[in-house]
């Protein structure tokens, strides 16, 4: 009989690990078409808002099912914990994804979700601020870097010098709301404990019960008239092919939101932490991809060489250890899921 140690050899954890990056890759290929589905139903005539209540329900319906499947009572748990659910998803899923969408209405895919990837640069100033402990060198040369890459995204400095006046603020605006929120989404998942503990709340009942909330958040801005709600039964056009608007719907509730968020809690789960945080960073280059692709967006040289430098920045300021578990949330080692791929775009 073999001893249990062989349970966990080399060649196991390498499977472990392949197979943990892999379907952590297809979360970020999956997170990645949000922007380009939710902007095709913006052209045809659909408010942010609309775009992302349409995204919400039909994720958390299709995450409810999965969840029921895979955790029976977690509607009970997520009752016992309903202060955590409703901030979670009123906050970190509503508002992030309302702000993205609402910047993606103003910008390309490409610029808003950089902007909405700075979140980890506004948690290392938090961090500094509220335990005035500074940041390590290698974390604030990553924060440098990354602020002169948006500069280059942005247009601020091109190739011209500055460029400012070429700016859309409100895009830039937006981006930088979501941003806040996606940080307040890195803060909360420092806090809550992500296993089986019974002081905490399993991911996969914070995802299903944070998507019921934040379709139910967003779709009352829209009703009660704090943003537009505004539907239409317009054809979109996807790559070149005009369509229904159920498809982007349908695709949007099932892709880049269930499918994602149920391949990103069974793949973090097998990859070291700081490795899976990193992982995410692709969502961006495949978000550039699908904009190319499904609907023609490009960007310039400039701003993917800014692309380029601010994902560095990122990975450079990851690597800082004062702030390493409160710029991303953590995955425990065993017996538990990690959240690093819930809620952010």
């Amino acid at each position: 009989m073999a001893a249990p140690g062989t349970l966990t050899s080399p060649r196991t954890s390498v499977d472990h690990f392949r197979v943990g990056l892999l379907f952590a890759v297809t979360s970020a290929f999956a997170f990645g078409m949000s922007g380009p589905l939710g902007k095709s139903l913006m052209v045809a005539g659909w408010s942010p808002t609309a775009a992302v209540t349409a995204r919400l329900a039909g994720g958390a319906l299709l995450m409810a099912v999965f969840a029921t499947i895979m955790r029976p009572g977690w509607v009970r748990e997520a009752a016992g914990h309903w202060r955590t659910v409703v901030v979670y998803g009123a906050v970190p899923i509503a508002g992030a994804q309302l702000f993205y969408y609402s910047a993606v209405s103003h910008l390309s895919v490409a610029v808003a979700l950089l902007l909405e990837y700075t979140a980890p640069i506004l948690v290392v100033g938090w961090v500094w601020l509220s335990t005035r402990r500074t940041p390590s060198r290698l974390t604030l040369a990553g924060v440098t870097v990354a602020v002169a890459g948006i500069m280059l995204v942005l247009g601020i400095v091109d190739t011209g010098g500055f460029a400012g006046l070429h700016i859309n603020l409100v895009g830039v605006g937006w981006g930088m709301a979501a941003a806040v929120c996606a940080a307040c989404y890195f803060l909360m998942s420092e806090r809550a404990a992500t296993g089986e503990d019974s002081a905490g709340v399993h991911p996969i009942t914070l995802a299903a019960g944070g998507l019921a909330v934040g379709a139910a958040v967003t779709a009352l801005v829209g009703l009660v008239g704090i943003m537009p709600l505004t539907f239409t039964a317009n054809d979109t056009v996807i790559a070149g092919w005009t369509t229904s608007w159920v498809v982007p719907v349908i695709a949007l509730g099932l892709i880049p939101t269930a499918i994602a968020y149920t391949l990103g809690i069974v793949g973090i789960a097998r990859l070291r932490p700081r490795f899976a945080s990193l992982v995410g960073l692709s969502e961006v280059l495949f978000a550039v991809l699908a904009a190319w692709v499904m609907l023609g967006e490009s960007i310039t040289a400039i701003q993917a060489v800014g692309g380029v430098v601010v994902l560095t920045g990122l990975v450079l300021a990851r690597q800082g250890e004062l702030v390493a578990e409160a710029m991303w949330p953590e995955t425990p080692r065993h017996g538990e899921h990690g959240t690093d791929s819930v809620g952010c775009s």
